[in-house]
């Protein structure tokens, strides 16, 4: 069954470059974002993995948690993680789950049930392994999005959901089409005008559906 938003994501065990991990106990009272890929030593992977690193203060800044996964074993991890900080010019300091067996892969529904690796695997054997998912500290799912192999995925807009996924949930408000840091946001219909102007101070009526306010 498809993982669906505010599920509760699967808790695991698995072996990462940085040792085992529980994955709710890991998650623990954070929000997390669970960056996976179809095989170590690609290269768009390569660039991916290098802007989540430079991106490391970021995460801290949103009390963020970030972990990858890959297909590929833990040696195999740590000797890409080589490449990766070259590239990046960055370390690399998020573990990678090693997910050999598929399980977290499948778990996620990022794989059917019956997929296995055959000998001599290549990235298009696990290909849909190339997804983002942001994890709330309830350790429900908020969001998330599937990339192709051939388009890397854009860690501005990763950073820009994770700011309104927070904000929603701190304000209890809702964000607008290309909502960023500090702009306007839009009061939920299942709150009263005067109970929203007794909350944000002032509200502006775009239409009567629609409410906009600071905060």
């Amino acid at each position: 069954m498809a993982l669906r938003i505010n599920d509760t994501v699967p808790n695991f065990t698995a072996e990462t470059d940085q040792g085992s991990i529980q994955f709710h106990d890991w998650i623990g009272n954070s929000w997390a974002i669970l960056f996976s890929h179809p095989k170590d030593f690609t290269p768009v992977c390569t660039t991916e993995f290098g802007a989540v690193a430079q991106l490391a203060d970021e995460w801290a800044k949103r009390g963020t948690k970030v972990i990858g996964l890959s297909v590929d074993g833990v040696e195999d991890h740590k000797n890409w993680k080589t490449d990766i900080e070259e590239y990046a010019g960055a370390a690399a300091g998020f573990p990678i789950i090693a997910d050999q067996d598929l399980a977290v892969s499948k778990a996620f529904d990022m794989l059917p049930a019956e997929a296995y690796l055959p000998d001599g695997a290549t990235p298009a054997d696990s290909a849909t392994v190339r997804a983002v998912f942001i994890i709330g500290p309830d350790k429900q799912l908020k969001l998330s999005m599937t990339y192709p192999m051939n388009v890397g995925r854009n860690f501005a807009e990763v950073l820009r959901a994770l700011d309104a996924l927070q904000t929603a949930a701190k304000h209890g408000v809702a964000t607008p089409a290309n909502w960023v840091e500090g702009q306007d946001v839009i009061v939920p219909t299942t709150v009263s005008d005067a109970d929203a102007i007794a909350k944000f101070g002032s509200i502006e009526m775009v239409l009567p559906y629609l409410r906009k306010t600071k905060l």
